[in-house]
């Protein structure tokens, strides 16, 4: 570790692009500590100190902005409204067929459905921005804080546009130092803003954990959450890394007197070829009804229902249609993001054919059979992953950093950036080789 750590600073380009990811992150966390104009800063500390966090998508949002949101900083949706841009966009291509003629036509088409995700971005921070301000001022951000409805002072029209504003403004910022991150840093840049807001969070998460606890004076249960820890890390390393190979023979092509083609290649599908998407959607799709309870009121016998059996995470029904939500999510974005029929035509345009299958149809037929087959442990294994840290860690304290789905992209985003160093300092020695 030590030793490849050595050669990325001494291979120039690499040292260059890793100082300039740290900057960016430098810069980032900054920001998510300024909180916006018009917000009490002691007030929200106070709230802050008094509760644990909120669960559902605002639970959600303040995982991926490194606890910015529950801050009320510039930051503080962090890169959230681009991710979600960016699913609704990449669903819409399915849909309309320009956006899907855009995606055909290459790195061109692909800038202009990329300027898409950008407006759509901005969008979704001055509705969500709205919403989070809106929120601040009824006191609904934090429930259980009798300091919540203080917390904005100026009630203005003037100074909520300010406000909303600010956090819009912030949010691109948010998605060009992403950018920046991409084109001349170190990995994705968006997935390197989500690991660095989560794995912020995770040291004072696991330090709730053991104060939140009585038993053994919170070191047991500490001792709990770091196994469990460690082996959810295993298990998705595991899971990420495993594929299924499709193999692919081209037959070979007579081109005057020299032949060409004749070659071996394969497709790798992932068990997991969803990501994290399910997750994503799942937990959003599953906190409208709270939502709905939340602001319908508590004297109706169904929102007093709701609130009851679908917000907590460990209540057998919120488990129970957490994880089919996963499940069909997993099936619904692997069917529109994976096209068999594509993919078949492809291969046999280029006059290829999986060995013992007939090109066309079958072939299509072949790779939606297969990918049916590794979608199934793949979803189970979503909703195992989401599910296990809230249902096995309930009598150890809680805490919203503590979730599956932070420990899947952490891991993730990880072993992406680590191919990503590797084919760089590969491609460096392949150079000096030549020179």
């Amino acid at each position: 570790m030590l030793n490849a750590l050595a050669h990325v600073f001494k291979t120039p380009e690499l040292r260059k692009r890793l100082v300039f990811t740290l900057g960016v992150i430098v810069l980032f966390r900054i920001g998510s500590h300024v909180p916006i104009p018009g917000v009490n800063y002691q007030k929200v500390q106070a709230c802050v100190d008094s509760v644990s966090g909120s669960g559902g998508i605002i639970g959600l949002v303040n995982i991926f902005s490194g606890g910015a949101l529950l801050q009320i900083t510039i930051f503080a949706l962090g890169v959230l409204p681009y991710i979600t841009a960016s699913i609704i966009i990449q669903l819409l291509t399915v849909v309309i067929p320009r956006l899907e003629a855009l995606k055909k036509e290459g790195s061109s088409g692909q800038a202009k459905i990329t300027q898409y995700s950008r407006y759509l971005t901005v969008a979704l921070a001055v509705l969500q921005g709205t919403g989070l301000v809106a929120t601040a001022r009824s006191g609904a951000l934090f429930p259980n804080c009798r300091e919540a409805s203080q917390i904005v002072s100026d009630r203005s029209v003037f100074a909520t546009v300010v406000m909303v504003v600010t956090i819009t403004a912030g949010t691109a910022c948010v998605m060009w130092l992403g950018e920046l991150i991409t084109e001349r840093g170190v990995g994705n840049g968006m997935s390197m803003l989500i690991f660095l807001s989560i794995a912020s969070t995770l040291p004072g998460a696991l330090w709730t954990v053991k104060q939140e606890s009585t038993i053994a004076g919170g070191w047991l249960a500490f001792i709990v959450v770091l196994l469990v820890g460690f082996a959810m890390v295993g298990l998705v390393v595991f899971v990420e890394q495993a594929q299924r190979r499709i193999p692919v023979q081209y037959a070979k092509r007579m081109i005057g007197r020299k032949a060409y083609g004749g070659t071996s290649t394969y497709i790798p599908v992932k068990v997991n070829q969803a990501g994290v998407i399910p997750v994503i959607f799942a937990s959003s799709i599953l906190y409208i009804p709270a939502l709905v309870a939340q602001f319908a009121g508590s004297g109706s016998g169904w929102s007093t229902w709701i609130s009851n059996n679908l917000t907590k995470g460990n209540h057998p029904y919120y488990v129970a249609v957490y994880f089919l939500l996963i499940v069909f999510f997993a099936f619904f974005y692997v069917s529109i993001t994976f096209n068999p029929e594509e993919i078949a035509g492809n291969i046999k345009q280029a006059g290829g054919f999986v060995p013992g299958i007939r090109a066309g149809k079958a072939t299509a037929e072949y790779l939606g059979y297969v990918l049916n087959r590794l979608t199934w442990p793949g979803s189970i294994y979503l909703g195992l992953i989401a599910l296990v840290p809230t249902v096995a860690l309930g009598n150890f304290g809680s805490s919203n950093q503590l979730t599956g789905t932070s420990i899947l992209i952490i891991v993730s985003v990880g072993l992406e950036t680590v191919k990503q160093i590797s084919s760089k300092i590969e491609q460096h020695r392949y150079e000096g080789f030549l020179r």
